[in-house]
Parts: structure tokens; sequence; C-alpha cells
């Protein structure tokens, strides 16, 4: 980090930034040795250069874009776990809240990590394909990713579209190995592919809890009284829908064990574990007009993201999904039907996600073996981030 002198005082920090499109999200992406050792000063830092807590919404003066998927940060470290290349440290950026969530990992934004170690330096490309075995910090969870490359550098172009994004590019492929147990240690934190979950105000809700990639909560769309097609405005703009969805989450996360109550959960750890609820296949029409048949999804599912729902979906709610659609039982596999084994396609908001997915079971218990996916991701842009040095010594900035 530098610092520009203005007079007597330290004005501004200088500190290197590149904002990464990975899938259906973006983010800052920052190498680890750029960033203040010292956590808390860290994630001043961080939360300043995106312009949080905003009590606008808006993040105006920083680099978020006001939405979860355009509100995160990673870190990225050369490894020294033997066998992986880089460390991938997530941040999920409360837009409102002095806040910064460590407890998941981004999927889509795991597709970028390897351009960004690639273009940093910190891989050496080997043309077609390089691989880059990521470290992923926040699950303790190995991600390797294959990363098309042509004279040592990603590859940007190509023809491989994606669900929620205009364009389309060279197709990353990711493997997720042994995805579960991501925060709980286990698949299935409860050891049951069904729980009811007794919650006041609503009663008994019948839920099944899945740990893969990240923790998450499938609740069958007709328990809420939804179609399970629908798109971003009816669900945001119905308050009273919200405060059930965030109350279903919250009481699952006590169950799963990852807060000691429902509020915790709320205040502590917006991002997870996720909630999604689903339904069979069934026909309905995208956020963009285009048609999603019945015959060209397995199940149908809404995801929220931190309080709102998701334009596309989670890829780590998609492996979780798809886990849950494997496993013979939970509300997910009772609703689906696969028309290819270990195959998956969720029709979401956007369109439809592909994700591969294999489980074992070992004496009764099931385990998540990998998860396959394809994601494409570019750099967009790089350069500095300009954060008030009074961050690194949050009394002087209390003073002025």
């Amino acid at each position: 980090m530098k610092a520009r002198m203005g007079g007597a005082a330290l004005e501004q920090l200088r500190i290197p930034a590149v904002i990464m499109r990975g899938g259906t999200s973006k983010g800052v992406f920052f190498r680890g040795d750029v960033l203040p050792s010292d956590p808390e000063v860290r994630d001043r830092v961080i939360l300043r250069a995106f312009g949080s807590p905003d009590p606008y919404g808006r993040q105006i003066d920083g680099l978020g874009g006001a939405t979860s998927t355009t509100s995160k940060v990673c870190i990225i470290s050369p490894s020294t776990r033997p066998g992986c290349d880089v460390d991938y440290l997530f941040g999920q950026v409360s837009i409102d809240r002095p806040l910064i969530d460590y407890t998941g990992n981004c999927g889509n934004l795991s597709s970028a990590v390897g351009p960004f170690a690639i273009e940093e330096g910190m891989v050496k490309g080997t043309d077609p394909v390089t691989v880059v075995r990521i470290w992923q910090v926040n699950t303790q969870k190995l991600i390797v990713a294959h990363v098309p490359t042509r004279d040592g550098l990603p590859e940007v172009e190509g023809d491989y579209t994606i669900d929620g994004i205009p364009t389309p590019g060279a197709e990353i492929r990711l493997e997720f190995y042994e995805p579960g147990g991501s925060n709980t240690g286990k698949l299935l934190p409860t050891g049951r592919v069904v729980d009811e979950l007794d919650i006041p105000g609503l009663g008994r809700v019948p839920v099944s809890m899945v740990d893969a990639a990240n923790p998450a909560v499938f609740v069958p769309a007709e328990v809420l009284g939804l179609a399970g097609t629908e798109l971003g405005d009816q669900v945001d703009g119905n308050p009273e829908l919200l405060r059930r969805l965030e109350l279903i989450r919250a009481h699952a996360a006590v169950a799963m064990g990852l807060a000691r109550s429902p509020e915790e959960a709320t205040r502590n750890r917006p991002a997870t574990p996720k909630i999604a609820f689903v339904t069979r296949p069934q026909a309905y029409t995208t956020q963009k007009g285009s048609r999603v048949e019945e015959d060209q999804v397995d199940v149908v599912s809404r995801i929220m993201s931190m309080g709102k729902l998701h334009r596309a979906y989670a890829v780590t709610g998609a492996i979780a999904t798809a886990m849950a659609a494997v496993l013979p039982g939970t509300v997910v596999n009772q609703l689906a039907r696969l028309a290819v084994p270990e195959e998956v396609r969720i029709g979401h908001p956007a369109g439809v996600i592909k994700v591969g997915a294999s489980v074992r079971q070992d004496n009764g218990q099931w385990t998540a073996v990998k998860a396959v996916v394809g994601r494409t991701a570019r750099r967009l842009m790089e350069g500095w981030v300009r954060v008030p040095a009074s961050v690194l010594q949050p009394q002087l900035a209390a003073a002025r």
C-alpha cells in the first residue's frame, strides 16, 4: 500500500486491485501481500474500498456494485499448502453494514481465481490448458480449475455461454473435490435427508439441509405458497415472503450447528447457509423473456443471496442443489427427474445451470465425491483503488 501526502497528513492509500467477472458474479481481487496483515485493519480497508457501509444501499463512494453478486472480495496468495498453487479467501461484503462475511465461498468467482493467478505470475501458463490447484480457505477444500490459455495467458473469447451473462467466453472447467462438509464437516449436517423445523409463527416446515461447497437449506416451493418459477421482483417485492425465508434460513443455521440462535445467524452470517425453494420440472419464462421448457431441466429452483433473490444461481448453491438432487429422499430428490445419472440441470431465473455431482455411501454415511461445473471469467479492470488513510487509524476518522 502506498499513501499520498497532502499537507502534513496522509490522505489516501493506493492499493493495487483488479476487478474481475467470474460466472454471474463480479468482485474486487487483491493479492494477499498488498493488504494489511491485521484482519481488523484489512477489513476496514476493504469496506472503505467498496463504499460500505452505505445506508442508502448504493455504494457510490466505492467499487461495490450495490448488489450481493457485485459486492464481493477475493484475496489471492501463493499457497504454502503442498499440492496447491494459490490460496483463495472469499468475502461477501455487506452493502449497508460494516460486515464482511467470510463463512462461505463464491463458486462463480472461483472461476476467476485461475485466470487471476496466471495473469499475476503466480502460476505459469501451459498452453492450451493451464491447471490451477486452488485451496479454498473459507471451506478448506480443493478446487481445480482448467483454464484455457494461449501464449501463456488466459483465453478470453470462446463459444461457451452462461445463462445470466450476455456474451460467450472460453469455458473454465471447475472441479470441486470432496465438497461435502464445507462448514459443518458433514454432507448431511443433521444426519437426515429431511428435517422438520419448528418455527414460531410458521409452524413445522419440511426442509433438507445439505452442506456441499456451501451449507444450504431447501424448502419445497409449495410450502411457501409459491409456484417455484417466480422472478426477482416477485420475490424481492414481497416483504412477508422475505421475512419467512429468512426465518427458515436462520432456524436452519441453528439446526446445522452454524449459529447459537436465529438472531445470531441473521446478524453475523447473512451469506450462509443459503436458502433455496424448489419445485418439479416445468416450463417458465426467464428474466430476459426467453423460454425454458420442461424437458430442459431436472429441477426448478430459486436461491437467495444476502436476503434477495439471486437473478441467476450461485455456483456453490448449485453444487449443494445437485448433491441434494442425487441424494435419495431429500426434498430436492423427491421433486427432481434426472435425465442423466450424476448430472443435474437446474432451472433458475436466467436459464439453466448444469452440474455434475457424484456421491458415495460408506457404512450408512453419505459423502460428496466431486462436483463439476463450467464457467467463464475475465479481467475487467486493473489499477489502484484509493482509500482514505484514516482507515488505518479509526480514531482519526472519528475526529474528522
